[in-house]
């Protein structure tokens, strides 16, 4: 049985790697990474394998820095003959980036069968890119593998339950993946004590709708800026973010360092005060180690969370986030609900897999 494994993204990685371990469970399996290269700089990449012991990818298309309907494309036509060559029973698709599409897209018009990871989340903006691609891999996927009962009942009122596909949720992989590599990340990152922090609130910025948008870009900003005057905020930058912020000529006070990989990411997340963000896994990430996080987005697809007051939307209005800093600072976490599974999808997820296959 060979199964084909598409990934270009930070998130893909971290979720591979998990079902990359529950695949040894089954000696006929074969894994084939073809790593579209979407994420090409070295700490947003390689430092993931590095960190995760995923093995190195059998193929790199080497496609970035493109706009996306050529950036799509490209990996389509990368991707076809290498599909052609292995002959894969499945592809397996994650989350919701442009190497999600091209690979769902080549493999349906392949007859390839297609499986989604992280299938029927939606943020019910089709204006982010992201968007588009969930809602057209989940319409041609046939296995469509839910990290929560929110995300089952968006695939529901689509109508995926009467179409050809097969809907599951066994929780979320990236929270297998926390569970996993917590007390690893903590015993062997150093970077909080290298950083000389004792004290810091975590952020990231990268969403396009914020670093193309001067005014959206120049609050959120504004926002950290003032932010670091109470407590020392940490970016780790995306290099399309340093450029946008340099080309608008904005001023920064904030402590900026470079993308980190899995395992420091982790150790950060820990030892931070709160998170403000529009990243999608790191909003769940927060959750994970029950730290509130700040969205700076109008809505986001991790509804639960906003609906259990851990995760709070601000967009880009500087004293929106401010306020909302300001009431969560130092105020007691209380999340005692168990949102996304038990720790065990990875397996369950390639149990299933499997099971379609070979049935």
């Amino acid at each position: 049985m060979k199964i084909v494994t598409i990934l270009g993204a930070r998130p893909q990685f971290i979720k591979a790697a998990m079902l990359s371990k529950a695949y040894k469970s089954y000696s006929f399996v074969t894994e084939i990474l073809i790593h579209t290269g979407q994420h090409f700089d070295h700490n947003m990449s390689d430092v993931f394998f590095a960190d995760l012991a995923l093995p190195e990818p059998q193929y790199n298309l080497h496609v970035n820095s493109l706009d996306h309907a050529a950036m799509t494309g490209q990996m389509m036509e990368k991707l076809e003959p290498i599909l052609k060559l292995q002959k894969p029973d499945i592809a397996v698709v994650f989350g919701d980036t442009n190497s999600t599409l091209a690979g769902a897209l080549t493999a349906k018009k392949l007859n390839i069968k297609i499986a989604h990871i992280e299938a029927g989340l939606r943020s019910f903006n089709t204006q982010m890119p992201e968007e588009v691609n969930r809602i057209v891999v989940d319409r041609i996927a046939d296995l469509l593998f839910c990290p929560s009962m929110q995300a089952v009942k968006n695939l529901e009122r689509e109508g995926a339950s009467h179409a050809d596909s097969q809907i599951f949720t066994h929780g979320d992989v990236m929270k297998d993946a926390t569970l996993y590599f917590r007390d690893k990340a903590l015993k062997n990152s150093e970077i909080v004590h290298n950083l000389g922090l004792s004290q810091f609130v975590l952020a990231t910025l990268h969403r396009q709708e914020n670093i193309n948008n001067t005014n959206n870009l120049k609050e959120i900003v504004e926002a950290l800026n003032q932010i670091n005057n109470t407590i020392p905020v940490l970016i780790p930058m995306h290099p399309r973010t340093q450029k946008a912020i340099q080309s608008a000529g904005i001023s920064t006070s904030f402590h900026v360092i470079e993308p980190q990989g899995y395992l420091n990411m982790l150790s950060l997340i820990q030892q931070a005060e709160l998170i403000i963000t529009d990243s999608g896994g790191l909003q769940k990430e927060a959750y994970f180690f029950n730290k509130y996080c700040i969205t700076t987005r109008n809505e986001t697809e991790w509804i639960e969370l906003t609906e259990s007051n851990v995760n709070f939307l601000t967009g880009a209005k500087s004293q929106k986030i401010i306020d909302t800093f300001t009431q969560l600072y130092k105020k007691e976490t209380a999340f005692n609900k168990t949102l996304y599974g038990s720790g065990n999808a990875a397996e369950l997820t390639a149990a299933e897999i499997v099971k379609y296959i070979t049935s």
